[in-house]
């Protein structure tokens, strides 16, 4: 069964579909307000084993919010966030993982096959949710919530799209899905709201 998703892993890394993700916008925003705050606080996400999982319990902390996929040639992104997830999570940084099924079809398992291949394959513990739509009408308010502020850039393109929440609930930045974790930019920002 490893071997199986292993060679799942590899064979998406050979996928041409992911490399079909638009130009990425600049992932600048203008500042938000009080309002979008209390928005993004009144979301709620369900836990990748089915618990409720509400926005406001990560209140104070600055949150990267991924929306993942398991056959993706962005996969590998999991060690990295992994690790940015074990270097700041001490720190206060939390990863949050959204499974989605939005883009190419390339999530197309049950959560619990999700959670197995994300821990087999690259040892992730850090926070993941249910498969969750991110675009469309039926999108997740979090993400309407988050363009509110940051505009287009906001908007995923792509699996592995990433945006950051500062401590005070506010989006900071979005980056598409070819910035990688380890991007120093990324890295900066991520430093910076921890420190604010």
């Amino acid at each position: 069964m490893i071997r199986q998703m292993t060679l799942a892993a590899g064979l998406a890394l050979m996928s041409p579909a992911c490399s079909a993700e638009p130009p990425p916008s600049s992932g600048a925003g203008a500042p938000g307000d009080q309002e979008t705050t209390a928005m993004l606080y009144e979301t709620e996400f369900t836990t990748i084993t089915g618990d409720p999982l509400p926005f406001s319990q990560f209140r104070g902390q600055p949150v990267l919010v991924v929306n993942t996929a398991s056959r993706c040639g962005y996969t590998p992104q999991y060690e990295g966030l992994q690790a940015l997830w074990t270097k700041y999570r001490d720190a206060g940084l939390v990863v949050l993982g959204v499974p989605s099924n939005d883009f190419g079809g390339q999530e197309p398992g049950s959560e619990a096959e999700v959670k197995q291949f994300c821990e087999i394959n690259y040892g992730v513990d850090f926070p993941l949710t249910s498969k969750t739509a991110v675009t469309g009408t039926g999108r997740h308010p979090f993400y309407a919530g988050a363009e509110d502020v940051l505009g287009e850039a906001a908007r995923p393109k792509w699996n592995f799209h990433k945006i950051l929440i500062g401590p005070d609930g506010q989006p900071v930045r979005a980056f598409p899905s070819s910035v990688k974790p380890s991007d120093d930019e990324l890295v900066s920002e991520i430093e910076t709201a921890l420190k604010g």
